[in-house]
């Protein structure tokens, strides 16, 4: 059986953010039967990967199983809108990066779930930098 296609957009293309913004998404399930579904999950949120302990927070969910849709089919075209935190900001860092994404998850009847995330980013922070080793640089 073929996985389902996961198709994110977010609103005007964006991919940079500041605080305060209203992100706007719209998704889309496809290559699936209406019936192979059991769930479909959105969320915006972040997460840290590099060394130490990976954190992940959620800012925005959305659980919606067929009872609520009209006809019980979750494919379909979904938008939703949230505004965005002040923080944490998106970081690229040495040992830590912060990310944010869009991720949409989909529950199917045989117990396997698929997921696909739409990355952006949230703030200005400037990557780190590599430490010259010459002084006043």
């Amino acid at each position: 059986m073929t996985e389902p296609l996961i198709s994110i957009c977010l609103e005007g293309q964006k991919k940079h953010y500041q605080p305060g913004d209203e992100l706007a998404c719209e998704y889309q399930i496809d290559a699936v039967e209406a019936a192979d579904l059991q769930a479909v999950e959105a969320s915006v949120l972040w997460y840290t990967e590099g060394k130490g302990d990976e954190d992940l927070s959620v800012h925005y969910f959305e659980r919606r199983t067929p009872t609520d849709a009209d006809d019980g089919d979750l494919r379909p075209l979904r938008r939703f809108r949230t505004r965005l935190p002040n923080s944490p900001l998106s970081y690229r860092g040495a040992i830590l990066n912060v990310c944010w994404c869009v991720r949409v998850r989909v529950f199917l009847q045989r117990g396997k779930d698929v997921s696909a995330d739409h990355l952006f980013q949230l703030g200005s922070v400037p990557a780190a930098a590599a430490r010259s080793s010459q002084p006043g640089q």
